[in-house]
């Protein structure tokens, strides 16, 4: 082997590329000899037999770590075409039941391994402070850096129970910022005092808890100075210093907060240099139309040769490859070895029903067709909030409506509202079927996001003047809702049938759930 082979060899045990497809492409077999650390699972990867693929990946090369984005609630890859039946963290954050953030989180870890992966890259450690999130929102335990640190540790104790790796994020915390990262640089306009008391608590349980890796998050904060946490020497080395030993992960490369700035080759070598030790560089169908037909290799070479330079010139120090690659590899040695606990108890319904929140009263639907009125915003590369399966659940065969609540530019909605005429336009329509129809007919208006001042907001208080008896269903965190109303904190088939459930058997008014 030449001095260029065992270089080469040395930098793919640091990356973790996703690929396209559902079989074992022949680029990242030979990489996979070659020492590569692993695969990253996207939705389109699990076509397939995927249980069958990950053995072939593993007798490929039987260190390899695969890792998985599986949340449950809103984000889901094992069940992207049902939608997720496991709770999410807000719903999990909502009952504050911590047997069932570790059975949950269990039962995730469970079929994460019965599909052959690895690491489960979860929890969410975000406390969730600006409610404008667009990326983060639901998928937090919460807005209470307490709440969300308790549910942290109990949720890596059931993962890692369950035989998998955790992998807790989005360090340093990505819940107090409305940009999303997939596609701009967020900044936390937060003192370090405020970031040590609120977001890096939740860090520290899940690290207290034996979690064997933390994700960076691409994020700025003033006191680090102006580049992105993942390539901030001084914000991994306050990790370090902090006592965490396990392996730092950093978020996908290939999302514009590095793929539009230092690209992902630069972002590599930087976040190499700055302490990350395994560098996820992203799903291959991001780019979307532009997506090339051998993108996954493109990405994965664009990181393996630009590490492979810098350490040729001594841009980048050899032993600091070495000693990011001896983590992940330890990290892989410690799944390998694992023994799953004896099973735990779990009952999904049961966390969703006990989950929701009931506002107003609620008149009883009978079972059969509803009209639903979905106003959610365009799905995000994180989640799929506007995915059909929320709106089928709910709408038992009926028809469903699809409204955009306002024009959008980067997941964030602009001031292009939907005017008056147009809700009025929309609510004669509906009434007017309801009026030739024997009886009225039964509308569910399904949202996500009604803070105050939201376009969402704006849309629904316009539509419930017509038809107020119409019942909101909310798949996003909790809003003051007038009329009536059911907070499900999460866009999944669990917590739409949770919904549907009590649309049809509704809690007496003295006995409202919550």
């Amino acid at each position: 082997m030449t001095e260029d082979d065992r270089l080469e060899r040395l930098v793919n045990g640091v990356l973790w590329p996703g690929f396209l497809g559902d079989v074992l492409p022949a680029w990242l077999a030979a990489a996979l000899t070659d020492g590569l650390a692993g695969v990253v699972y996207f939705a389109q990867n699990l076509d397939g037999d995927t249980a069958a693929l990950s053995a072939e990946i593993h007798r490929t090369a039987p260190h390899a770590l695969i890792g998985i984005d599986e949340e449950g609630g809103s984000v889901t890859r094992i069940e992207t075409t049902t939608g997720s039946t496991v709770p999410g963290a807000a719903q999990l954050g909502a009952l504050d039941d911590l047997d069932a953030t570790r059975a949950t989180a269990y039962e995730i870890g469970r079929r994460v391994d019965r599909i052959g992966a690895d690491v489960v890259i979860g929890p969410v450690a975000d406390v969730n402070t600006d409610p404008r999130n667009p990326v983060i929102g639901v998928r937090a335990f919460g807005s209470d850096t307490a709440l969300v640190s308790r549910h942290v540790a109990a949720y890596v104790q059931g993962l890692q129970d369950a035989g998998v790796a955790g992998c807790a994020k989005h360090y340093p915390g990505h819940g107090d910022t409305h940009t999303d990262s997939h596609h701009d640089l967020p900044r936390l306009a937060l003192s370090q005092d405020e970031i040590e008391a609120v977001h890096l608590p939740p860090f520290a349980a899940a690290a207290d808890a034996g979690v064997r890796a933390i994700m960076t998050a691409h994020i700025t904060a003033p006191h680090w100075g102006h580049e992105p946490v993942t390539l901030n020497g001084k914000a991994l080395g306050e990790l370090r210093e902090s006592g965490f030993e396990g392996v730092i992960i950093t978020d996908a490369l290939d999302m514009a907060a590095i793929r539009e700035t230092v690209g992902i080759g630069g972002g590599a070598v930087q976040a190499l240099a700055a302490g990350a030790d395994l560098l996820c560089i992203g799903n291959p169908t991001n780019p979307g139309a532009a997506m090339l037909a051998d993108q996954d290799e493109r990405d994965y070479l664009a990181a393996r040769d630009a590490i492979v330079a810098a350490v040729r010139s001594g841009a980048l120090p050899r032993e600091r490859v070495q000693d990011a690659a001896a983590r992940v590899a330890s990290m892989a040695d410690a799944v390998r070895s694992r023994t799953p606990a004896a099973d735990v108890p779990f009952d999904a319904d049961s966390i969703a029903d006990r989950a929701l929140h009931v506002d107003g009263h609620l008149e009883a639907f009978t079972d059969g067709p509803t009209r639903v009125i979905d106003l959610r915003r365009p799905s995000s590369l994180a989640v799929d909030s506007s995915a059909s399966h929320v709106a089928l659940a709910l709408a038992a065969g009926g028809e469903i409506v699809r409204l955009d609540a306002a024009a959008t530019s980067h997941g964030e909605a602009s001031d292009a509202h939907i005017s008056a005429l147009e809700i009025d336009a929309l609510a004669a329509e509906l009434t007017a079927a309801d009026v030739a129809a024997s009886e009225p007919t039964q509308t569910v208006i399904l949202v996500d996001r009604i803070e105050e001042g939201a376009p969402q907001r704006a849309l629904l208080d316009g539509i419930r003047t017509t038809l107020p008896h119409a019942v909101v269903v909310n798949v996003g965190l909790a809003a003051e809702i007038d009329g009536p109303a059911i907070t499900v904190s999460a866009a999944s088939l669990l917590a739409a049938r949770a919904a549907r459930r009590t649309l049809l058997n509704p809690p007496a008014p003295d006995r409202k759930k919550s």
